[in-house]
């Protein structure tokens, strides 16, 4: 019979642990992100992850924030991250650092998640945006993929923190090419 495991049987690193693991080379960007319960769960999901870090751009809310930590649930402590308030600026840096630009939009030429492993030997930024807007034009001509998560329902978005989950995972499948 299948049992759930104790968190204990987990076998989770120390936070000094985490810290120094190697770390997959994906950095998350989130540009204008008004919710910072959005903020927190991104957190999270990176943490889980193991993504190199994340960069908060515009109006998106910083740590340390009780908003942010009720949904981060410490991961503030264990993810990397900074601010910087031009998105731009900072999709340029990371360019010249040798990584692949993705943002997360709907767009004319975008691709399916899956379709990430074709670029598995890159270091790879994943763009989140605005919960209204979305990612901008400008991110989306700096970009060198937009990756369109495919929805068959009648909403024309998903919440951005699970657009992250999804879209993380598709990352770390065609980084470990398993």
């Amino acid at each position: 019979m299948n049992r759930k495991l104790d968190n204990t049987e987990l076998e989770r690193p120390s936070i000094e642990e985490f810290r120094g693991k190697r770390k997959h080379p994906i950095v998350v960007v989130l540009d204008n992100v008004r919710s910072l319960n959005n903020v927190g769960s991104i957190f999270r999901t990176s943490d889980a992850f193991n993504v190199q870090r994340i960069v908060l751009c515009g109006i998106t809310g910083t740590p340390p924030h009780r908003e942010i930590q009720k949904t981060a649930l410490g991961a503030t402590e264990t993810v990397a991250w900074s601010y910087n308030p031009d998105v731009l600026t900072v999709i340029q840096s990371l360019k010249a650092e040798g990584f692949l630009i993705v943002s997360v939009e709907q767009a004319s030429q975008s691709i399916s998640p899956q379709l990430l492993k074709k670029y598995s030997d890159e270091k790879i930024c994943l763009v989140l945006g605005n919960e209204v807007e979305g990612v901008s034009q400008s991110v989306i001509g700096a970009s060198d993929v937009v990756v369109e998560i495919p929805q068959e329902g009648t909403k024309h978005s998903l919440n951005v923190s699970v657009a992250a989950g999804i879209v993380l995972w598709e990352s770390i499948k065609a980084l470990t090419k398993d």
